[in-house]
């Protein structure tokens, strides 16, 4: 099965963003000789504890820090910006890293209402139409020359001007998603670490209705999902408490880094070191030793026929962090 890692770039109470950044480049490094398949970096804005607003800067550096791991955003959060522009930084990432480059485009904001609109050029009483679908065929249409002749667009280049170009993913969570994944002929991210409720009927769709395109002859699907791996199932446990948190103070819309194991817990309370029931399901979060993981991933892959797995880990402890990638890459076989 091949591994992937989506990085949100996780700020730690005690830390500083700056560190969280050095973080990253570090996973990068790491997952690059272990064998990851790709590495994407998230789009967030006004979020304290996720430092990763322009996923396009990050990858250029990463470019220089990795030699084989395909790098990538996930995504870019393609309402807030003009396609053409886009495009642009794509291939300029793909000169750096020829054929290494993904570009996942997601229609959700990133962050709240009072972000998405600063990051808007044009502001008015109105609400923004909703033209993702446009700003998607246009964006496909610059990377690949696909405007037609009389198309004012036809007459420009987007530079660097080179063979070949970034992978366009699509990424989701939601039903709608895997609708515009399979009629574009697109490859389809999935994001069940936000929204685990729709994964198996948007994947089940995605698959049934994929139509073959220039892009892709067959369908391909990565699930992402939230993981956290340690030598033990307890130790696992209690190192989830703090992304446990960070998603309870998310939801009820508080800011705040991502705490430590210690105040997790006083939060959290000691049902949150208790082990989850197994029903037969799979997890909203996946969190185990190796063996716990290696069962419970291969399950989901089994069930949707994956080939690939994206993981996204948030702990306190960056050292606990990149040693569950580790633990991950073993137990899984990533690459």
């Amino acid at each position: 099965m091949r591994l992937s890692i989506i990085d949100q770039s996780p700020v730690s109470s005690g830390s500083t963003p700056a560190q969280a950044l050095q973080n990253t480049i570090e996973l990068a490094r790491l997952a690059d000789r272990l064998g990851y398949t790709r590495y994407w970096i998230a789009e967030h804005h006004d979020i304290e504890s996720l430092a990763s607003p322009a996923p396009e800067v990050l990858i250029a550096r990463l470019t220089a820090e990795t030699t084989r791991i395909r790098l990538g955003s996930g995504g870019v959060m393609l309402p807030h910006y003009s396609p053409y522009k886009v495009a642009e930084q794509f291939r300029m990432l793909h000169a750096l890293a020829p054929d290494r480059i993904d570009l996942a485009v997601g229609r959700a904001p990133g962050g709240g209402p009072l972000s998405s609109l600063a990051l808007r050029r044009e502001r008015t009483e109105s609400p923004f139409p909703d033209d993702f679908p446009n700003q998607l065929v246009e964006l496909l249409g610059f990377l690949h020359r696909e405007f037609h002749p009389s198309h004012p667009f036809s007459r420009l280049t987007v530079t660097p001007d080179m063979p070949g170009g970034p992978t366009v993913w699509l990424l989701g969570s939601s039903p709608w998603s895997s609708h515009a994944a399979a009629e574009l002929g697109l490859p389809y991210a999935f994001a069940h670490f936000i929204a685990p409720e729709h994964a198996a009927s948007t994947l089940e769709y995605y698959i049934a209705h994929f139509k073959p395109s220039r892009y892709l002859a067959a369908p391909q699907a990565i699930v992402a999902i939230s993981g956290v791996c340690a030598e033990t199932d307890e130790e696992a446990l209690r190192l989830a408490t703090s992304v446990r948190l960070v998603r309870r103070r998310i939801r009820a819309g508080e800011k705040g880094l991502v705490p430590s194991v210690e105040e997790a817990v006083r939060e959290l309370g000691p049902a949150a070191l208790e082990p989850r029931v197994d029903d037969g399901t799979l997890p909203s979060l996946f969190i185990g030793s190796p063996t716990t993981l290696r069962q419970q991933v291969t399950l989901m892959a089994d069930q949707w026929h994956l080939d690939e797995v994206m993981i996204v880990t948030i702990m306190h402890d960056h050292r606990a962090r990149m040693r569950s990638y580790e633990l991950l890459a073993a137990a899984l076989n990533a690459g």
